[in-house]
């Protein structure tokens, strides 16, 4: 049963992961790249989250962005709770809709209004089956979990959403979020910054006391786990592949993903990426149109060390 590591490197990433984990205070909050949910068979979850406190009852699947600070700071009960946690670059290449995934990126925790029945068998299930390393059970789960997001983006739609953004949350936070909607553009800490009001070199030192990190290697974190989904679920070419998670060329694709993940972009792919006949036909086209990055022209400073 897991509990949160206090000797955790922020932002090292979870993974696709569905675990049962013990409640417990957090001496401190988490921070990582992936999108989280939460569902508790009984008691209940508080969070310190981007500076407002919210509370997670028993039943009803909660859902938060959680590169955001998120601390648990009270709970009822002493049960162990599901927790899933799946890479960005997943979640949205799932064909949610935008505004759920504004929302989310905003740094809104967002509770579905009611309860789902089959929730008690489906995450025992997915707990279950993501214990054993199987492929084809583990892309099943994923498709279930996808399916389950639909849902939930749908029901919740009818809620109005919190304004935006938050005032509770950090202009830390609102940079991170900036970041994860835009990787895919040409962005500096000239751009990054404007977006906020704020002096280029006052927001890289914001966001590296907030994060731990620089902008420059957040960015390129986002971008490597889009470019991870593309090599593994598309027979899109290397270089689009790169072009189409942000990356200004190829060769810097290739440094970077043999740094961070120890292997070639194609030795990845062929490691990783299903028979054709598995996969059915190729997803070229709508996930390039869906990867297609927005034109912008490049400022000047990167957004830096």
């Amino acid at each position: 049963m897991k509990q949160f590591d206090t000797r955790r490197p922020e932002f090292l990433p979870y993974g696709f992961t569905c675990e049962l984990w013990m409640p417990a205070c957090m001496p401190r909050p988490d921070k990582h790249s992936e999108v989280e949910l939460n569902w508790l068979r009984s008691g209940s979850l508080t969070y310190l989250l981007g500076g407002r406190r919210v509370t997670i009852p028993a039943g009803r699947l909660a859902i938060f962005w959680a590169a955001i600070p998120h601390q648990i700071v009270a709970f009822e009960g002493h049960h162990p709770y599901f927790v899933v946690t799946v890479p960005l670059g997943e979640f949205l290449a799932m064909g949610l809709p935008p505004e759920f995934i504004h929302r989310l990126l905003e740094g809104e925790l967002m509770l579905e209004p009611g309860s789902e029945p089959t929730d008690p068998l489906k995450f025992q299930q997915w707990e279950r089956e993501c214990r054993q390393p199987d492929p084809p059970v583990e892309r099943a789960v994923r498709l279930e979990i996808q399916a389950r997001l639909l849902r939930l983006a749908r029901r919740i739609s009818q809620r109005p959403p919190a304004s935006c953004p938050d005032p509770a949350l950090s202009r830390a936070d609102q940079l991170a979020c900036y970041i994860a909607r835009h990787y895919q553009e040409p962005l500096t800490a000239s751009r990054i910054a404007s977006a906020h009001g704020l002096h280029p070199n006052y927001a890289m030192t914001l966001f590296r006391r907030a994060f731990g990190t620089t902008m420059t290697e957040f960015i390129t974190r986002h971008r490597l786990c889009h470019a991870q989904r593309l090599l593994v679920t598309t027979d899109l070419p290397i270089l689009e592949v790169a072009l189409a998670a942000g990356f200004q060329s190829l060769s810097r694709f290739n440094e970077v993903f043999k740094k961070l993940c120890g292997c070639t972009p194609r030795e990845y792919r062929k490691a990783h990426q299903p028979p054709r006949e598995a996969r059915g036909r190729s997803t070229r086209s709508s996930t390039a149109r869906l990867a297609q990055p927005h034109r912008a022209s490049a400022a000047q400073p990167r957004a830096g060390r």
